[in-house]
């Protein structure tokens, strides 16, 4: 029997200037997704969250996808593969929206390594910068955003622990 730790993230040696990395899965955003959004973040604009205003008052005539759902919604597809080790976001140093994202709309990420470098103060971490662009389902390229992540090295990085035994996830008694 092999126990398998699903990689969450990668750490500073692993990423290499040039390396695309195609997150999966896509995500479908649907009406309620975007209300929600709209309703925690308290963005109340009637152009994500009134039907009939969208369709006679707004050149697309019909809702938009607020921009910021896209945005977090795009940089959470890239966690597992690029941030889920990090010590921090240090810096979104660009961010576009492309083209207007509909309720319906599949959006799908893929992130490119454009620098490395190691830290300057602190030997046990480097700055990775990245970029993610997202596509809806008709291949159009609706977000862009570059960003710097502060990662750890390998052999500085906090041991991953679980709050059960191993006997337990394994269903020994």
């Amino acid at each position: 029997m092999t126990v398998h730790d699903r990689p969450f993230g990668r750490y500073f040696e692993d990423f290499e200037i040039g390396d695309v990395y195609r997150h999966w899965p896509g995500k479908t955003i649907t009406e309620a997704d975007d209300h929600l959004f709209c309703m925690i973040t308290m963005n109340h604009h009637p152009l994500h969250t009134n039907e009939w205003f969208a369709q006679h008052e707004t050149v697309h005539g019909k809702n938009v996808v607020v921009g910021n759902l896209v945005y977090s919604l795009v940089l959470g597809m890239s966690v597992p593969d690029v941030s889920g080790a990090a010590i921090a976001n240090l810096e979104v140093e660009t961010l576009t929206h492309s083209r207007p994202t509909f309720h319906g709309d599949t959006i799908f990420a893929v992130t490119k390594v454009l620098d490395k470098r190691e830290s300057s103060s602190r030997p046990d971490r480097g700055v990775v910068t990245v970029e993610t662009r997202a596509f809806n389902q008709r291949s159009e390229e609706v977000c862009y955003f570059r960003r710097k992540v502060m990662i750890w090295k390998r052999d500085a990085s906090p041991e991953r622990r679980f709050p059960y035994s191993d006997e337990a996830a394994v269903g020994e008694a």
